[in-house]
């Protein structure tokens, strides 16, 4: 009956304990700043980045880049995870499929997929299709190794339980492969998520119209250093809601699993 309480109170002390720094951080800067040991055009203060943050919040122009910025993330994290974990189960389950597949996927994995975007874009142009492809080659890999070696580290014990117990390969596929790999699998998820978002930033940046990128771009073209501040610590904040919520599933879909947690 107290573990609700308990963990209510363990999660706001771990809420203050993330903080300190952070805050630490900012009333230095602001503190710097309004002494004037730092250039406002250099470094704006947080209470200027603040009033430039509630500006676009109240424009309206904020939402918006933020939809279309999470709504390319989430598509070509769908497109790069889905093919990653397809990918991933095919290498890790089948031997054949691997000596195929992995050595080229190898090869193709430890090229930057940052140092192929001019490449995507001479191919697709600057529409939204390059900057989907470019999210695509990023959160492929991270899916696709961690599937795979989630696969591979299932304790081969449990396979020779599933013959004994004459399981069919659908079975021993939802039984045995997934209990035992979705740790790595999630992992991958959560990879993959950070990889996409941090490869939006580039796919915004370059031949943009809308989206985080492209405010950045367009504040760094007006000189408007404040906004660029907003669009970054955007991009910070996003990019930790959204890992957040992956490790909230993982903890909840993992729940079984007796791990040190300091």
């Amino acid at each position: 009956m107290n573990r609700q309480p308990r963990s209510s109170k363990r999660w706001w002390a771990d809420l203050l304990w993330a903080s300190i720094i952070p805050v630490v951080v900012v009333v230095l800067w602001q503190w710097a700043g309004g002494a004037g040991w730092i250039s406002p055009e250099f470094m704006p203060t947080p209470w200027v980045i603040l009033k430039s943050l509630i500006h676009l919040i109240a424009s309206g122009d904020l939402a918006y880049q933020i939809g279309v910025s999470i709504q390319r993330t989430l598509l070509g994290f769908a497109i790069g995870g889905l093919l990653g974990l397809v990918f991933g189960c095919f290498t890790g389950m089948f031997r054949k499929a691997e000596y195929l597949l992995d050595p080229s996927i190898q090869v193709l994995r430890l090229v930057p997929h940052l140092a192929i975007a001019p490449l995507i874009i001479l191919w697709f142009g600057f529409g939204e299709t390059s900057k989907i492809a470019i999210i695509i080659s990023g959160s492929f890999f991270p899916m696709y190794i961690n599937t795979y070696a989630g696969i591979r580290q299932v304790d081969g014990k449990w396979f020779e339980v599933g013959r004994v117990l004459e399981f069919k390969p659908y079975q021993r596929f939802t039984r045995l492969i997934v209990p035992g790999a979705l740790p790595s699998i999630l992992l991958g998820v959560r990879l993959s998520l950070a990889v996409s978002w941090i490869s939006l930033v580039v796919a915004e940046l370059v031949g943009s119209t809308a989206g985080i990128g492209f405010m950045i771009n367009e504040a760094k073209q007006n000189s408007d250093t404040p906004v660029i501040f907003v669009g970054i610590l955007i991009f910070a904040v996003v990019g930790k809601l959204i890992d957040s919520l992956v490790r909230l599933l993982e903890r909840r879909w993992l729940h079984w699993r007796d791990s040190y947690r300091g």
